[in-house]
């Protein structure tokens, strides 16, 4: 009897603490469970359509075949909060679960694009904590994104590693293995900063309209480089406005200088620019400012209302060149 006792005893803590421990990651991550009410909304310009909603639902009202490219940061899986809707790949419990919602997409892009056509998609390694991940150590979150598409029949061709800051990193990150005093305790532990990657995929099939684009020889030279060491980390949209208080943890716009590359490069004008994590519109932004056409897609309110602030300043900015 008393061991009976002592083994239903375990049984019973360990249950309390598999049913505890995600709201104990929860806690100490600083994230506030929530539910958000679902919003659905469309605005459409004569260059631009933006819906607010579910990505995965609302990229099936965009026509098979109509994108030129697209480009955008996912939710990198559970590692930052966005909001509060289970609808949001980033609220996921773990990477399992990330792939599998992200894997309900990645074929409706390959569906929207036309043939011979990219998809260029940031992402960067996740660091992996003692807290979450039982180990301080890196997740290769970028292998697993390249797997996924090409599972879903997009052709890897290429990515452009994008050069970070150590020290900037170090300060905002606090990763010990940055830090000088780990430099100087037991240098077993350093590591390089982690560069952002803009990954490269292609649908199959010949492109039907062969993209004439205005990158120079020098230019190209420049573009070619395996790794861009000249984008500043600085030169994004303002995110500040759109943040709100306590739902989300980080707001990360790519560099405009990396999407105005990706769009030049790989687009023609009028083509239309495709982003289902709109965020603050910085791809609508780029879209509009080289002469392109734009859909993107939003789940949280106040990212969708900020970006569409950032496309119609981007239009009005180029109605006063032309």
């Amino acid at each position: 009897n008393i061991k009976r006792k002592e083994r239903q005893a375990a049984e019973m803590a360990a249950g309390i603490v598999d049913a505890m421990r995600d709201a104990q990651i929860d806690s100490v991550r600083g994230i506030t469970r929530r539910k958000d009410t679902y919003k659905v909304k469309t605005i459409t310009e004569d260059r631009f359509t933006l819906m607010m909603g579910d990505c995965v639902e609302r990229i099936k009202e965009i026509p098979d075949g109509s994108v030129g490219m697209s480009m955008f940061s996912p939710p990198f899986s559970s590692l930052y909060t966005y909001s509060a809707s289970d609808r949001d790949m980033g609220n996921s419990k773990d990477h399992k679960e990330f792939f599998k919602h992200f894997g309900y997409l990645i074929p409706e892009l390959l569906r929207v694009t036309m043939p011979g056509r990219r998809a260029c998609v940031h992402v960067q390694q996740i660091a992996q904590t003692l807290v979450r991940d039982g180990v301080i150590g890196l997740y290769d979150f970028r292998a697993d994104v390249v797997r996924a598409f090409v599972a879903a029949g997009w052709v890897y061709d290429g990515e452009c590693v994008i050069w970070k800051n150590p020290q900037s990193q170090s300060i905002r990150t606090r990763a010990k293995g940055l830090a000088f005093q780990q430099l100087e305790k037991d240098s077993s532990w350093l590591r390089p900063a982690m560069a952002d990657y803009i990954l490269l995929f292609r649908a199959p099939g010949v492109n039907p309209r062969p993209i004439e684009c205005d990158v120079s020889r020098d230019e190209w030279i420049q573009f070619a480089s395996p790794i861009w060491l000249d984008i500043l980390e600085s030169d994004t949209l303002n995110y500040e406005v759109a943040r709100e208080n306590g739902d989300e943890r980080h707001i990360c716009p790519l560099q405009l200088e990396t999407v105005r590359r990706c769009v030049r490069l790989w687009s023609n004008p009028g083509d239309v620019i495709l982003s289902p994590f709109m965020g603050i519109g910085t791809e609508g932004h780029i879209a509009m400012e080289q002469g392109r056409r734009f859909v993107g897609i939003e789940l949280k309110e106040s990212y969708f209302n900020q970006a569409e602030k950032n496309i119609r300043a981007a239009v009005k900015q180029e109605s006063l060149f032309v």
